[in-house]
């Protein structure tokens, strides 16, 4: 099989406390500080707290098995939807990956445009958030450009950069007002969100982040490195910033404020320029890997014999983040962008994890890397049990989100509901591995096959 460059496994180099770091630093985001921000005052505080914790952990199991796939085969996440959608209908997440990273670069560059703006309006006069938002886009570019290797070193600078800030401003909150008055926090009745709310939405973070899973982890040196890497790194990141929305939106009521959800500038006039510190050097952190997705995204989510090269994919991609980031009023879409993003994606990773690990028993071949043919080519280069399960969860996840909203919410419902169409489908049709196919790391493979030598 002549495997186009580029498009070879990864051999994993890195070790748990790295892939660890890099997690860390994936979810200190300005994005995941302002949700919490959403739960308070709908919600009690310590409710708040729990729910979005349980959503979180919930979400991460899912993010931590697609980041097993990745170590275990050397792929990217939307490459591994290849086993399971067909080398051709693969296309369909791999675009609405791109789109959905598209619109996390922008919201979060907004994000840290503002934060920039606020500094400089300060110690100025001058205001322009839309410039600072696309200055703040570019310097991520840049970041970006550099591939893995930047990610490596930078990511975890960051992150610790953003813990230590973030830990003076709990300080800051918690010495004002004691725990106990922050859990004396009631919600409203009749409020806009309840307790299943919080999980779905901790949830759909996780799993916006999922899409970026394997593209990290695929570095890892071992599966477990994988998996204990992305689930504590991750976790503890979007629980630490999720809480820090939560106390910074009780400050402010506790102060006798009213609380608007996401909304930067009602924090960022309680904490000031610390604040602003943690949402742009996130947003930095964020992005760059963000936009590392989508390149590797775009590079192989088409039949073409070559990838895509990167440094034109990724100053393409990156043009378009800077441009899309000065549209500020898509902040106000926020919830909504959550909820499509949970829409189209957890049924992709349903149908995913099920194929990998219950019908293919963690094994994946490397018909995988073929742009035709082979055991993953199926009826025309698409698997139809695949899309019919994405397809119908997708329209589950709708449903109960916006139009029958479930005591059990959407997010679990779809999960169930897509693997079990996509589990019966493969039983009913005989999708499995050949008997005495052997689970080996594809770069082993490949080093093994006399035609790829």
């Amino acid at each position: 099989m002549d495997i186009p460059p580029g498009a070879r496994p990864v051999r994993g180099t890195l070790g748990l406390g790295r892939i660890l770091l890099i997690w860390l630093a994936a979810n200190l985001v300005v994005t995941t500080i302002l949700t919490g921000t959403m739960f308070v005052p709908s919600v009690p505080f310590a409710d708040a707290v729990l729910w979005a914790g349980v959503g979180t952990l919930a979400g991460t199991a899912i993010l931590s098995l697609i980041a097993v796939m990745g170590a275990r085969t050397g792929l990217s996440t939307m490459a591994l939807s290849r086993a399971s959608f067909g080398l051709r209908r693969s296309q369909l997440p791999s675009i609405a990956n791109v789109v959905i990273l598209m619109g996390w670069s922008w919201v979060q560059a907004m994000l840290a445009g503002l934060s920039v703006d606020y500094v400089v309006h300060d110690l100025t006069g001058f205001s322009q958030p839309a410039l600072f938002a696309a200055a703040s886009e570019a310097i991520v570019v840049g970041i970006a450009l550099f591939g893995h290797r930047a990610i490596e070193r930078v990511e975890p600078l960051l992150g610790l950069l953003t813990l230590a800030v973030m830990a003076f401003i709990f300080q800051q909150a918690l010495t004002r007002h004691s725990p106990g008055e922050y859990l004396e926090l009631t919600g409203i009745p009749g409020g806009e969100l309840m307790g299943i709310d919080v999980f779905d939405i901790a949830f759909a973070t996780a799993i916006s982040w999922t899409v970026l899973s394997a593209d990290l982890t695929r570095a890892a040196r071992t599966q477990r490195a994988a998996a204990v890497g992305s689930s504590v790194g991750y976790a503890t990141s979007t629980i630490l910033a999720m809480v820090l929305g939560i106390v910074c939106v009780s400050f402010v009521l506790l102060e006798g404020g009213g609380a608007r959800a996401f909304d930067p500038a009602l924090i960022l006039d309680a904490f000031g320029a610390p604040l602003a510190a943690v949402m742009f050097l996130s947003v930095m952190a964020a992005n760059s890997m963000a936009l590392y997705g989508m390149t590797l995204t775009l590079r192989h989510a088409f039949p073409h014999r070559r990838p895509l090269p990167f440094v034109p994919t990724a100053l393409g991609l990156g043009a378009a983040a800077v441009a899309g980031s000065t549209w500020l009023a898509l902040l106000e879409r926020f919830t909504d962008f959550l909820s499509t993003i949970g829409s189209l994606f957890i049924p992709v990773f349903a149908v995913m994890i099920v194929d990998y690990y219950l019908v293919r028993r963690r094994t994946i071949t490397p018909d995988i890397l073929r742009t035709s043919g082979g055991r993953y080519w199926f009826r025309g280069g698409w698997h139809a049990g695949a899309v019919v399960s994405w397809a119908l969860g997708a329209v589950c996840c709708g449903l109960l989100s916006f139009v029958w909203p479930s005591a059990l919410g959407a997010m679990l419902p779809t999960v169930l509901v897509t693997a079990a169409t996509y589990l019966l489908w493969c039983r009913a049709t005989g999708v499995q591995e050949a008997p005495g196919t052997t689970s080996r790391h594809l770069a082993d493979a490949l080093d093994e096959s006399p035609a790829t030598a």
